[in-house]
């Protein structure tokens, strides 16, 4: 089982070094350096806080800055969070439902993103 946080809990909770959790948010604009070593280091932010992560893979198609990830990993030594698998969101409306409910909790939530409303049940 892996725990979901985002940036803002993560701190608050003071997840320990080693524990697999995943960690959601938004890849804050400016943070994205890409290393001739193949690593990628970014930030994943909410309004409040922001987790410095590093990831050593192929990067999902539709991960760049400002957009939702979320991030399974572990934290080690100076608080870096080191990713083991890093997802994008899907489109343009779709965000996993852990990412908006930690961004509306942070404030940093945007009416008209992520999953569109499920359509209301008709007949009988």
């Amino acid at each position: 089982i892996a725990f979901f946080y985002g940036p803002s809990e993560a701190h608050a909770q003071h997840v320990p070094a080693g524990q697999t959790v995943r960690i959601g948010g938004l890849v804050q604009p400016g943070s994205v350096i890409k290393e001739s070593n193949g690593e990628v280091r970014f930030a994943i932010a909410d309004k409040a806080s922001a987790v410095q992560a590093s990831y050593r893979g192929e990067l999902p198609d539709l991960f760049r800055e400002g957009q939702g990830v979320v991030a399974q990993g572990e934290f080690y030594g100076a608080g870096v969070f080191v990713a083991k698998e890093v997802l994008a969101k899907h489109d343009e409306k779709y965000m996993p439902k852990e990412v908006v409910d930690a961004l509306k909790k942070s404030g940093e939530w945007q009416k008209g993103e992520g999953s569109p409303p499920l359509p209301a049940k008709t007949g009988a």
